[in-house]
């Protein structure tokens, strides 16, 4: 036969012929070119066989009496079978729409009688080809397949560890308003994925100041949820041992530390410790409960916004250069002081960066916008109105990255400067 391809596609062959005489031709033949021959001499035969055995290759006559090969050809291909087998059908017939007809049953290929030997062979080689290509085909689909059902498994487990990562992630905002006596604190975080870079918290220096900080890790996913979670150790309300903005003066007393020195030293954390190429944007926050003495450093984040009893709005600082990025960055600081019924919004990115359908970003202005139409409305109750104002500014609920803030509302020395939530 020619080539090996030819005897691994093709080995068992079905000659289906109502003539003795016919198959024995035909039999002699395909034995001498090294196939496993089998015979039958009807199509209802030819079908009990198949049910029983695998073929590789069919030739089946056309005109038999009771089911003829054309009807053989649509009963055979009705069946179940794991692989394609290739028919060849031999007719006399020579009309094109006879051999349509054919074709539209389930036939490969056709050869007149009486059958060529040199013909048949080249036939079946022609077969052998397209039944090699197939069959690699088939191998090929069925690994793609099994891949597929692999990775589907996988990501099935991996979406499964995202979603216990996402409620660990949010865990560490443990508390979602904090009333601090003269001050209450409202905190939102939403991911955009599973998990996210975003981070807010407070923690408490003293009696009379506490710290508030929101930060952004560049990029999504896994690798920044991973540095967030870090990053919260450094500033842990619950492990002031721990936190960086903390200095230990005694038996559970505690100091701030200069903001620049606190953000110095994050600074050579990320660029000594850290093998990453991720960077993140941070404002830190020191609050004095008693006089509303607020002084920040600004580390690439988004403005603080400070918005007064009367509805004034002011933007503070001037940006500073991100964590992560330089060895001796520059950081913007800034102070302000809060009176009765003022309150101070730290927001990430994700709110000022939120675009509508034509890619037009909120902003500043738009910020400013929903927080002078949401004057009256405070605690966790204002979060939840600017997430809806996202929305529908956004014209869709999921945003395109991570949406986290503070508010802070000084109420004053009698706990009452501003509308409660």
């Amino acid at each position: 036969m020619q080539g090996q391809a030819v005897g691994d596609a093709i080995e068992r062959v079905l000659v289906v012929d109502d003539s003795r005489l016919q198959r024995k031709i035909l039999t002699t033949s395909l034995e001498k070119w090294g196939f496993e021959v089998h015979q039958a001499e009807s199509g209802e035969q030819a079908i009990e066989l198949c049910r029983s055995l695998d073929m590789d290759l069919i030739i089946s006559d056309w005109m038999m009496p009771g089911m003829t090969g054309l009807e053989f050809c649509c009963e055979f291909r009705r069946l179940v079978r794991d692989r394609y087998v290739y028919f060849i059908l031999l007719t006399s017939k020579s009309e094109k729409n006879e051999v349509a007809k054919g074709l539209q049953s389930g036939a490969d290929d056709f050869i007149t009688k009486p059958v060529s030997a040199e013909e048949l062979r080249a036939r079946i080689a022609a077969a052998a080809r397209i039944m090699s290509n197939e069959r690699e085909l088939s191998e090929k689909n069925r690994m793609i397949s099994a891949a597929y059902a692999e990775i589907k498994a996988l990501y099935a487990a991996v979406d499964r560890d995202l979603n216990e990562a996402r409620k660990l992630q949010h865990s560490l905002l443990r508390e979602r308003s904090v009333d601090f006596g003269t001050a209450r604190a409202s905190l939102v975080l939403r991911s955009c994925g599973h998990v996210g870079g975003d981070l807010v918290g407070h923690f408490r220096i003293d009696d009379s100041r506490v710290g508030l900080f929101s930060l952004d890790v560049s990029g999504h996913g896994i690798a920044s949820a991973l540095l967030t979670a870090r990053l919260a150790g450094y500033l842990s309300g619950s492990s002031p041992d721990q936190n960086m903005a903390l200095i230990n003066t005694g038996p559970g007393t505690y100091a701030a530390r200069d903001l620049g020195e606190v953000a110095d030293r994050l600074n050579r954390m990320m660029l000594d410790d850290v093998d990453t190429e991720h960077y993140f944007t941070m404002l830190l926050a020191y609050v004095d409960l008693t006089t509303g003495e607020v002084e920040f450093i600004q580390a690439g984040h988004p403005h603080p916004i400070v918005q007064r009893r009367d509805g004034a709005i002011s933007v503070l600082g001037e940006g500073g250069m991100p964590i992560g990025l330089l060895a001796d960055p520059e950081f913007g600081r800034c102070r302000v002081k809060l009176s009765k019924g003022d309150r101070l919004l730290l927001a990430s990115d994700g709110i000022t960066e939120c675009a509508d359908e034509a890619g037009n970003l909120l902003g500043d202005d738009g910020l400013i916008d929903i927080m002078q139409a949401s004057a009256h409305i405070g605690g966790e109750s204002f979060f939840q109105a600017l997430l809806w104002d996202l929305a529908s500014f956004a014209t869709k609920e999921d945003m395109d990255d991570d949406v986290s803030g503070v508010l802070l509302e000084f109420l004053g020395d009698d706990g009452a400067g501003h509308p409660p939530s």
